[in-house]
C-alpha cells in the first residue's frame, strides 16, 4: 500500500486547523480528522523528541514496512519546514522542520482503559481475541525477515477498533536489526519502564527478546485483568510470582472466571503458561512470536497436546 506525502497545509485542512486533539504524549500531540473520506488519526511530533530529519525518515521506512490487521495502518507522512504564511517573529527566528504522520483512526481507545478489574466482566472471548491479534501483529514485525523491534509494546500502545481488534501503535523508538544483530544500547528511552526486560532495565539492552518480555507482561495482565505493578511502583517480582501461585491453580481460575466452558478454561490456563514463558530472565530461552502464535492458536482449536509437556515450547 502507497503511503501519500502530505504537505503542512494538507495536514491542517485534514485537521481542520488542529482543533481535535484526542491524545497527548511524550513525542506529540495527535489530532482526529478526515483524510479521503475516512477518519484518520494525526501525530505532530514534538520539537523536544529530538528525532532528527533522518531519524523520521528512518521511522517512516519502517512504517511502510508492515501491512497487517493487527497493526495501525500509516496513511501518510510530512516532514517540511513550517508554514512560511504564518506570521512569527524574526528576532531569534530559526527554521523548525514540522513532522506528522497520518494514521487510520482506530475508535475504542487503548487496551489500558477495558482490561483492569475483574476479568469476568470484559468476558474471556474477547480477552482471548486481543491476545490472539497482539501476537499476531508482533510476530508481523518481527517475522518474514523484517525483525522489526517495537520497544515499548504495553497497553496504552495497543488500540481497539469497532470489533474489538487489538492493532499495536506507536512505534516510538522502532527500529530494524540486521540479520546477525541481537540487541542494541538504549541510553535515552521515554518507554514505559514496567513493560521492559530485565537486561533493558539493568544494562540498557533492547532486543527481539525484549519485546517477547513485554508481551508476556501483555498476555497476563489481559488474562488476569490485574496490573503488574501499581502506578508509584517501576515494576514488582511479586506479580509474577502471585501469578504463579494463583493462576497455574484450576480453581483459582474457575473462581474468576465463574462460567467459562472447559475449552475457555484450558485457553485461560494456556495463555498463563505462555505469558509466563515470555517472562525468563535469560532472553535466549524467551519464545519467538512465531511459535507464540502457534501455541495461542493451537490453544484456541483446544488442543490438549499443548499441556503435555512441563516446559511449553520445549527445551533449548
Amino acid at each position: 500500500m502507497e503511503r501519500a506525502v502530505l504537505s503542512i497545509q494538507i495536514i491542517k485542512n485534514i485537521t481542520n486547523g488542529f482543533t481535535d486533539i484526542i491524545g497527548e504524549g511524550s513525542f506529540g500531540v495527535v489530532y482526529k480528522g478526515k483524510y479521503n473520506g475516512k477518519q484518520v488519526a494525526v501525530k505532530k511530533l514534538r520539537e523536544s523528541s529530538q528525532l532528527s530529519e533522518t531519524d523520521f525518515e528512518k521511522e517512516v521506512q519502517i512504517l511502510k514496512l508492515v501491512d497487517h490487521q493487527n497493526i495501525v495502518k500509516l496513511i501518510g507522512y510530512c516532514c517540511q519546514r513550517e508554514d512560511p504564511t504564518e506570521q512569527r517573529p524574526s528576532f531569534g527566528s530559526r527554521d523548525v522542520v514540522e513532522k506528522f504522520l497520518c494514521f487510520e483512526y482506530v475508535p475504542n481507545g487503548s487496551l489500558d482503559k477495558c482490561i483492569y478489574g475483574e476479568p469476568s466482566k470484559l468476558g474471556w472471548d474477547k480477552r482471548f481475541k486481543i491476545i490472539k491479534g497482539i501476537c499476531k501483529g508482533l510476530d508481523a514485525l518481527h517475522g518474514q525477515g523484517r525483525r522489526i523491534i517495537h520497544s515499548d509494546l504495553n497497553p496504552a500502545n495497543i488500540l481497539l477498533d469497532d470489533n474489538m481488534e487489538p492493532k499495536i501503535a506507536d512505534f516510538g523508538l522502532s527500529r530494524i536489526f540486521g540479520e546477525n544483530q541481537t540487541h542494541t544500547r538504549i541510553t535515552n528511552s521515554k518507554s514505559a519502564m514496567e513493560y521492559m526486560a530485565p537486561e533493558y532495565l539493568q544494562r540498557g539492552q533492547l532486543s527481539i527478546e525484549s519485546d517477547i518480555y513485554s508481551l508476556g507482561l501483555l498476555i497476563i495482565e489481559i488474562t488476569t485483568g490485574e496490573k503488574n505493578c501499581s502506578d508509584d511502583e517501576l515494576y514488582t517480582t511479586d506479580f509474577t510470582e502471585d501469578v504463579r501461585k494463583n493462576w497455574t491453580n484450576m480453581p483459582y481460575i474457575k473462581l474468576k472466571y465463574p462460567a467459562l466452558s472447559s475449552d475457555g478454561y484450558r485457553q485461560v490456563e494456556g495463555c498463563i503458561k505462555i505469558g509466563l514463558n515470555c517472562l525468563s530472565k535469560k532472553r535466549k530461552d524467551r519464545p519467538n512470536s512465531a511459535n507464540i502464535v502457534h501455541k495461542v492458536d493451537q490453544i484456541g482449536a483446544g488442543s490438549s497436546s499443548v499441556f503435555h509437556r512441563p516446559h511449553l515450547f520445549g527445551r533449548k
